[in-house]
């Protein structure tokens, strides 16, 4: 097993890991969860003993192998399937000495464990798990080196897996995958021989592909059972708990204190008040859980445009004269929530370019509506934000006729306090540069929201916040991701990018993990399971319809969010209508002898007004609320 024992680290004067204590058994997966910038990876470093502690021990079984994955991507002429079976350094070293051993008992001592590592097999079981991360048998076979960064540390990833360390520690394993690859290391996981420690921000590979969640808050670690789910619904219980004895052990400690502060210095009763000084005195406080602040993602309403807002008309979109995708007749209108599903590689990003107006068609052509406002998110653009520039001095020279209220109210929006907003972008955390980017192309307040890869950077809470958001956005939004629950909780509308077409796909994502897993063993030359094989019985559901009605019916609570949210603006316009009128009626000078009585009686009575006025506005509020939260159930 793996044991942490009392485990203290420092980085300068902050303290990552304060004699943080954790046990995981032989051959669990755990997932490692908790805001970004906690420690984890630095956890995953110590543990591979890439980095020395400050304090404390980690025990681990001396025979075991450990891998951790590494930012470096592998290049060279080596071919990609040589590159990842090299990663088994022993049975490579095996191999080479069984060609050169002549010494009979070492020959079968070589053979034997070359059977125990099921060499014969090394080379199909490289080859599957390239082909699930998006390696075909083509480009298996090509050089490392000519493939990007981002597929290279697919290889790294290969590679790791393929070397099936005895403790498997993973650090953000999807960063680099589309959503299929996704799935597949989900699958993959799930079977691993070893055990595993899993850093993730994706919370349906958390409740998947684990069974443990180790949770760092704080400096210390705390074991939670089951996936993500659960230890969210467990730590939530918890604190709720936590926080009912706390406030018992504060009305005790008041009751006490209360006692001895009236009776101490009375004859009668001083043995009572010393009983309970002693009782005080014995009692300890129960900490307070102190939460993370939450985080914040609001985009603004966007002026109403009727639909569509997009149409394609036998539209062709490629780079340099080559078409990518083909014979495009599509249509966006203003409530869709579109996800795009496809292979990497497939069109999904140029699809995306189109509709932001990076790109123009070969052929045929895209219509948009005249008034159409875009907020484009590309997966890149917020590692090439202006680091010398503080999120005030961006947002201003995106909107140079807004006043500086507006400007600060936009990062407000996102979350950016005024001290973080006069912070350096190159001081920001990943996920800071990510809410950024989302203040800032937000801040047109757009019809169409396209989203391509927009958790990259953000932890667990975070890609909440924004699916929330999302969901509250009554513009269309399109989204390319590799995070199923992001997909899951927000898309209406699932589009097949595939083989240069796009077209409606009616399946869920359930249906998708099928699709792709028929589609694998097809590649590997397997059987597909049969009807009677499948374990879970196909269930007969109109998806298509369903999730239009879910449309529908969000549709439908368009006007009665807007009726609440106008009802509000009433309030507090007379609230800062009544505010007005009571400072100036508590302005003494208004009194004096010669000041104009007629002006004090005005003031009087449109206070009177106003007061009347604030009663009807906050009673069409509540039932405005009201109705909202009926509708919504």
């Amino acid at each position: 097993m793996l044991r942490l024992d009392k485990v203290t680290y420092r980085v300068g004067a902050r303290v990552l890991l304060d004699g943080a204590d954790a046990t995981i058994n032989t051959g669990h997966r755990v997932g490692l969860v908790g805001r970004n910038g906690t420690g984890k990876t630095t956890l995953l470093k110590l543990i591979s003993g890439d980095i020395e502690l400050d304090g404390g021990h980690i025990h681990l079984p001396t025979r075991w192998k450990v891998g951790l994955t590494h930012q470096e991507a592998p290049s060279g002429s080596q071919s990609l399937l040589d590159t990842v079976m090299s990663a088994d350094k022993e049975l490579v070293a095996l191999e080479n000495e069984a060609l050169t051993a002549t010494d009979p008992d070492r020959i079968g001592e070589i053979h034997a464990r070359l059977a125990d590592k099921q060499a014969h097999s090394a080379h199909a079981r490289a080859a599957r798990i390239l082909v699930g991360l998006g390696f075909d048998n083509d480009a298996q076979g090509r050089p490392c080196g000519e493939f990007s960064g981002g597929w290279r540390m697919r290889v790294a990833l290969a590679s790791l897996l393929f070397s099936e360390p005895d403790l498997l520690l993973l650090d953000e394993p999807t960063n680099h995958l589309d959503l299929e690859a996704t799935l597949w290391l989900e699958g993959y996981l799930k079977g691993y021989p070893g055990t595993i420690v899993l850093v993730s921000h994706d919370r349906e590979l958390l409740n998947r592909a684990v069974s443990e969640i180790l949770h760092l808050e704080h400096s210390k670690l705390t074991l939670y059972q089951g996936g993500y789910d659960r230890f969210e619904s467990t730590r939530r219980e918890r604190l709720q708990l936590n926080a009912k004895q706390r406030a018992r052990r504060e009305a005790q400690t008041a009751h006490i204190r209360e006692f001895i502060d009236r009776f101490r210095y009375k004859a009668s009763k001083a043995k009572q008040a010393q009983s309970r000084i002693k009782m005080l005195s014995k009692m300890e406080p129960i900490p307070e859980d102190r939460d993370e602040a939450s985080i914040s993602f609001n985009f603004p309403e966007p002026a109403f445009l009727a639909s569509p807002l997009v149409t394609t008309d036998n539209a062709s979109i490629g780079y340099d004269g080559k078409a990518v995708l083909s014979n495009l007749e599509l249509r966006i209108d203003s409530e869709d929530r579109i996800a795009l599903l496809g292979a990497n590689g497939n069109g999904k990003s140029t699809l995306i370019k189109l509709l932001a107006g990076k790109l123009q068609p070969l052929e045929g052509s895209i219509n948009k509506s005249k008034r159409l406002r875009v907020g484009y998110f590309a997966q890149h653009q917020a590692d090439e934000l202006d680091a010398s520039a503080t999120p005030y001095i961006l947002m201003d020279r995106a909107r140079p006729r807004d006043n500086e209220p507006q400007v600060r109210a936009q990062l407000g929006r996102f979350g950016f306090s005024q001290e973080r907003a006069e912070t350096i972008v190159g001081d920001l955390s990943g996920g800071e540069k990510a809410r950024l980017n989302f203040a800032l192309i937000s801040a047109d307040k757009p019809n169409i929201l396209l989203l391509d890869e927009p958790t990259n950077h953000l932890d667990v809470d975070s890609r909440q916040a924004l699916v929330h958001s999302i969901n509250a956005f009554p513009g269309a939004v399109i989204i390319v991701s590799h995070d199923p629950h992001l997909i899951e909780t927000t898309a209406d509308q699932f589009w097949l990018v595939e083989d240069g077409k796009i077209e409606p796909y009616d399946g869920d994502l359930d249906d998708y993990r099928s699709r792709l897993l028929g589609k694998r063993q097809s590649l590997r030359g397997e059987k597909p399971a049969t009807e009677n094989e499948k374990k879970q019985p196909t269930v007969t559901v109109d998806k298509k319809e369903a999730r239009r009605q879910s449309a529908a019916a969000r549709e439908a609570l368009v006007p009665l969010k807007k009726e609440a949210q106008q009802a509000e603006a009433w309030v507090k316009r007379l609230e800062r209508k009544k505010a007005e009128i009571a400072k100036e009626l508590a302005n003494p000078e208004i009194y004096l002898e010669g000041a104009d009585k007629e002006h004090v009686i005005d003031l009087q009575m449109r206070s009177a007004k106003i007061e009347g006025d604030l009663e009807d506005a906050e009673q069409a509020w509540l039932k405005a609320l009201d109705i909202l939260e009926k509708s919504t159930g």
